[in-house]
């Protein structure tokens, strides 16, 4: 069960993604800093010990529970919901193979390729979602993992908000390229830290990915490499 951990007005409801609400024990419980591995052709990581629907994207962590996406820059919460329209679209690119707890209307979908998003939310949806990402040219890159977080375990856990905002600001570089992570650092107040505040490909040399064209497509062999940041999820419903 959710339990709600404090109303704490990160963002404006109309204008920002993210819900002004922030929650603890959602699906996932992590004791300790959990391992992270990239997901092949992607910038997003997944754990593969972690028993969630978990990743890590652009210097922030989403998990996937309940039909909903919440994110946070600390690898135990406290999470915030993110409207599904604002959920970036290389999260929503990762196959059914890296959820460790996909929707059992998942079942006969192709475990290599995405859920299929536009059946679940809607035409509405997927093309309030393609406005909105669409010609974006961030989150091409792997971000670093927030690596100094593995000093934090259940025994010694910040879980105030100024305290986390604080060591993020004070240990961590990397500023994110997608809007919604920009919006999410703003309004926590959280800055990259001074001796490492970087782009991208100038901090720890992140591994540029390729996206596939169009993630959806039926195909034998591996979808041919975008030569640009996707536009928009482009998550049609898939054709038989």
């Amino acid at each position: 069960m959710k339990k709600l951990f404090a109303a704490l007005a990160l963002f404006a409801a109309a204008i920002l993604p993210a819900s002004a609400q922030e929650y603890y024990d959602i699906d996932v419980d992590v004791q300790e800093y959990p391992e992270m591995q990239p997901i092949p052709d992607s910038p997003v990581y997944y754990a593969p010990t972690v028993d969630s629907n978990y990743f890590f994207y652009d210097g922030l962590y989403w998990d996937y529970y309940g039909e909903r996406w919440y994110a946070s820059p600390w690898y135990n919460g406290p999470w915030s919901w993110v409207d599904p329209v604002y959920v970036p679209t290389y999260v929503l690119w990762v196959p059914i193979a890296y959820y460790r707890k996909p929707h059992h209307h998942w079942t006969h979908w192709r475990r290599d390729r995405p859920p299929r998003w536009g059946d679940h939310w809607g035409r509405d949806w997927q093309a309030r979602h393609n406005d909105i990402y669409r010609g974006r040219t961030g989150g091409t890159h792997r971000a670093p993992l927030p690596d100094y977080q593995r000093g934090y375990n259940r025994g010694n856990y910040p879980r105030q908000a100024q305290q986390q905002n604080t060591l993020h600001s004070q240990h961590y570089g990397y500023r994110p390229q997608e809007q919604v992570g920009q919006r999410y650092y703003d309004g926590r107040g959280i800055r990259a830290a001074q001796s490492h505040a970087r782009q991208p490909e100038q901090q720890q040399a992140p591994q540029r990915v390729e996206a596939p064209a169009n993630p959806l497509q039926r195909s034998e062999s591996p979808a041919p490499a975008a030569r640009a940041h996707p536009r928009g999820a482009d998550v049609r419903r898939e054709r038989r």
